[in-house]
């Protein structure tokens, strides 16, 4: 009996595109940041409709340019999730700043708690840093308002966000820094990089220069010989993208809103199956006015369904699942660091989450035989 194909949690939408863009780079013999790089980051800012774009070797990198830039230093704090990649709060702790846990705003809207965000602020906050979860904003209206009576600097984690709204703009322009991932897993996938986008002319300057060694000029300049040496004016570092992911993201955006669609269709169509299940499985976000990029599909399991078996059992009938997040103030480190943080919504979402497969190319014959399988797991408990 032949087995049936694995659906995977996610799967790439590489094309002969792809592999032309990184044959052109080939080609050219330049692979270090250059001209394929500076066209990325213009497309790029176009596409969100931001000032500035600066490419990195990842999104890490890139929210720590972004801290470095608006300044944070040893003492000051950070509002951000816990119910995130543990990037967002290690980006954090690079400079040496504390990051300060806010609750999720609801067991259907897992970002970040304009509410919880006040209670947290201190003498000592510098910035909120929020995480638009899955492609869902954040409230920014609030935050925003919270931001200004406060005099704080808001950076958008937009790691799930491209092509993502909220109103009349794209995520990751509402912010004073935002940051993207081109991971592997990602809406946008060159394997690995990131992006910076900023309307701030002086942030977009310190983070060009930080970005690489704090270089005055870079090896491409030299190279055609628009300058013959260099300064180095701060304490930079090697953070740069290199021309191969440059070529694939270009390519890469610009087939996002034809595969952000597909999502889209792929979601709706999740939900009309699964409404029946509703006793059992919730699915978060419902009441969302916003256009969201469907970067996972998230649900909730009923209180006492046994996640670990429930993941365990899809896997065996070939359905590859995931779990987004742990908390982050749960992991070793932040507790042994930071304590006890009193989080309880993070908790219970991150306790009873499970992430189904969803990519541009998954077919509804793979969501349908997704949803027979729990239906038949939870028909058995």
């Amino acid at each position: 009996m032949t087995e049936k194909p694995m659906i995977p949690l996610f799967d790439l939408n590489f094309g002969v595109e792809e592999k032309e863009a990184v044959l052109r780079v080939l080609h050219n013999k330049w692979l270090t940041m250059g001209a394929e790089t500076e066209a990325f980051e213009k497309e790029f800012a176009s596409y969100v409709g931001i000032k500035h774009a600066i490419a990195t070797a990842n999104c890490t990198t890139a929210l720590h340019l972004a801290n470095i830039a608006i300044g944070l230093e040893k003492g000051d704090e950070v509002i951000c999730p816990s119910l995130t990649f543990v990037a967002t709060l290690n980006s954090i702790l690079y400079t040496g700043a504390t990051p300060v846990f806010a609750d999720i705003s609801s067991i259907n809207d897992w970002t970040i708690s304009p509410e919880d965000i006040t209670e947290k602020i201190t003498s000592r906050t510098k910035a909120i840093m929020v995480m638009h979860y899955g492609g869902f904003s954040c409230d920014m209206d609030s935050i925003r308002k919270i931001a200004e009576s406060h005099n704080l600097k808001i950076i958008e984690d937009a790691a799930h966000a491209p092509g993502s709204s909220y109103r009349d703009k794209l995520l990751g322009s509402i912010g004073d820094i935002s940051c993207f991932s081109f991971f592997s897993n990602k809406n946008i996938s060159t394997g690995e990089g990131g992006m910076l986008c900023t309307n701030n002319d002086a942030y977009a300057s310190e983070a060009r220069l930080m970005r690489s060694h704090g270089m005055t000029s870079g090896t491409l300049d030299r190279y055609k010989g628009h300058a013959f040496t260099y300064d180095v004016v701060l304490n930079g570092y090697n953070y740069r993208m290199d021309e191969i992911h440059a070529a694939i993201g270009r390519v890469q955006l610009r087939k996002l809103d034809t595969c952000n669609d597909l999502r889209r269709c792929s979601a709706k169509y999740y939900e009309s199956k699964l409404s029946k299940l509703h006793q059992d499985i919730t699915i978060p976000f419902q009441d969302y006015k916003y256009k969201p990029n469907y970067h996972i599909f998230p649900i909730l399991l009923k209180e006492g369904i046994n996640r670990k078996i429930f993941m365990k059992y899809l896997f065996e009938q070939g359905i590859q699942t995931s779990i987004h997040y742990q908390p982050v103030h749960l992991f070793s480190y932040y507790h042994q660091k930071y304590g006890t943080q009193q989080l309880p919504l993070t908790e219970e979402v991150a306790r009873r989450e499970v992430t189904l497969p969803i990519y541009p190319n998954i077919m509804e014959r793979d969501i349908d035989r997704v949803v027979e399988h729990i239906k038949t797991f939870l028909a058995g408990i």
